[in-house]
């Protein structure tokens, strides 16, 4: 068990020096607050979070920064995107995708991306502001757990709050790119008022369990991985900004591979408003059978995804990094 209350506050100097050794460049800046705080604890001090009220707010801002920034990509692969999500509901061929959206026309290409660019951008706000206040409160309190895997426990709490704050954005993106909506639902007010006179879990939060699932997963992998891998790669001599970028295409792609099928069957829980409303086993089963069984068709357009999201994550590990790199 990690001791944080000290005797003295050379003790405590000791102690949370070598705390940081623990965690590398990303996350020696959250160690080394909690080291002054117990320092200004111990010493009867002010708590130097509240003298330095932007310290806290550091990683959200640059979060946020790293995530507009990345958000060029959304708009740029959003295509690209529909057409995976037309692959996910209909279990069709990238040519049969495609040719949907061109009957379509151009003028309802980009319906359904104001909610992702949205998301896009309080989703990294909140993924590393929040893990690094999460990060701080247990290097202060203390955790049954190795120190080094503490990031990634932060990492967990921040993708159940992610889920909690973000399904209902999902469920009004996958409503929107779904082209049997177009008529009953032609416009984002109307599907909003129509949400709100279901109950939730029908409405806003249909799929969430699954959502839930594949957020606190993924982000459970993401911080406990990133650091690592990055001073791995650091070691083999890239530049600080290489292995930040390889190290968010990495863990990407290992979070992406086995996490699609959830992508998958929350698609097709959410594309649809009313009708028969099946659970989570029953939803899966059926998703299991339209795929006739098979692993291959459950994978149908996951390459495509994997690809832009490995880009994209790339992009924003790369950009958050050297800003609190340059942060000092």
């Amino acid at each position: 068990m990690v001791i944080f209350a000290l005797r003295s506050s050379s003790k405590t100097v000791r102690s949370d020096a070598e705390r940081t050794d623990f965690f590398s460049e990303g996350q020696q800046e959250g160690a080394k607050r909690a080291m002054a705080r117990s320092l200004a604890d111990s010493d009867g001090n002010q708590d130097p979070a509240v003298m330095d009220p932007s310290a806290w707010f550091r990683s959200y801002m640059h979060g946020g920064t790293s995530s507009l920034i990345s958000a060029l990509t959304t708009v740029v692969t959003f295509p690209v995107y529909k057409t995976v999500f037309r692959q996910q509901l209909h279990n069709t061929m990238v040519r049969g995708a495609v040719a949907q959206l061109y009957k379509e026309g151009p003028l309802k290409l980009y319906r359904g991306v104001a909610p992702p660019l949205l998301m896009r951008t309080l989703n990294g706000t909140l993924l590393f502001g929040l893990q690094d206040t999460l990060l701080q409160q247990l290097l202060w309190t203390g955790s049954v757990l190795p120190r080094n895997a503490l990031p990634a426990l932060a990492g967990l709490g921040t993708g159940v709050v992610e889920a909690l704050i973000f399904t209902p954005f999902e469920r009004v993106q996958n409503i929107l790119q779904n082209s049997s909506n177009d008529r009953s639902l032609p416009t984002l007010r109307s599907i909003l008022v129509r949400l709100s006179s279901e109950t939730l879990a029908s409405g806003y939060y249909r799929a969430f369990l699954p959502i839930l699932a594949r957020n606190a997963l993924g982000n459970t992998l993401y911080f406990g991985l990133k650091d690592p891998v990055s001073s791995a790669l650091k070691e083999r001599g890239l530049s600080p900004i290489e292995s930040s970028f390889l190290s968010g295409v990495v863990n990407s792609m290992l979070i992406s591979l086995p996490l699609y099928p959830l992508s998958v069957l929350v698609a097709n829980m959410q594309a649809q408003v009313g009708g028969e409303r099946l659970g989570l086993r029953a939803c899966g089963q059926r998703l299991w059978e339209a795929r006739q069984c098979r692993l291959d068709l459950l994978y149908r357009g996951g390459s495509l995804v994997i690809l832009r999201s490995c880009i994209t994550w790339g992009i924003t590990t790369a950009i958050y990094d050297q800003l609190n790199r340059r942060a000092g």
